[in-house]
């Protein structure tokens, strides 16, 4: 009930649907909106306009930083990540009033009280596979330069790093390493290297399909 804000009537009913499960019954409550928390109207607007840049009708990385003092999470830490996925943050470092407003709303949140208590369970979401993959898939057009199809390679690789910090993916550092030692025609690449197995097999793939032209 602490992390959702939930009433005790709302959490045993999330709880009962789920079979007295945590992690499903977190997932029942948050997509059954009569269950959430009432949200203040006005308590959003006042959060909003404190975090407001002075020279726009939007929330930027000043704002944002802000915000993260105010929870008590470094703007480093991964959970902001999660926080921009609730708002469906369009571009990374800016949160539109709308985009602000309703993803507070949609976890119930209209203090800082309930922010910070709601911290432990957007962490637990990176646990659940399903919610990792939506943030994971969120993350990458999030982090897109306005008006870029693609990411940037340190940009790219700081988000692997980000992602992949606690939930470990074996091949992640060589990955990472992989891109960016060897160039983009593969001209470089040392098939006697100690590479993964996995990177052997990927660059003997883009070779043998031609997709690499050297």
């Amino acid at each position: 009930m602490t992390i959702t804000g939930a009433s005790e009537k709302a959490a045993l009913q999330a709880l009962k649907a789920s079979d007295w499960h945590l992690e499903g019954a977190f997932d029942f409550f948050y997509s059954q909106p009569q269950l959430r928390a009432f949200t203040d109207s006005r308590h959003l607007e006042e959060l909003y306009n404190r975090y407001k840049d002075p020279y726009a009708d939007m929330i930027m990385a000043d704002g944002i930083t802000l915000l993260c003092n105010d929870i008590q999470v470094d703007p480093q830490d991964i959970v902001t990540l999660v926080i921009s996925w609730h708002m469906k943050a369009g571009t990374m470092c800016e949160f539109s009033k709308k985009e602000f407003i309703d993803g507070l709303q949609s976890l119930g949140v209209d203090s800082l009280e309930k922010f910070r208590e709601k911290i432990p369970y957007m962490r637990s979401e990176l646990k659940d596979e399903q919610r990792f993959r939506e943030i994971y898939n969120f993350a990458f057009g999030w982090a897109k330069e306005k008006g870029q199809k693609s990411l940037a390679l340190d940009t790219a690789i700081g988000m692997w790093q980000l992602l992949f910090a606690e939930k470990q993916w074996p091949l992640v550092d060589h990955w990472c390493q992989f891109l960016q030692t060897v160039g983009s025609n593969l001209s470089d690449y040392d098939a006697e290297g100690a590479w993964p197995y996995l990177i052997d097999e990927f660059v003997e793939y883009l070779n043998e399909n031609g997709i690499i032209q050297k």
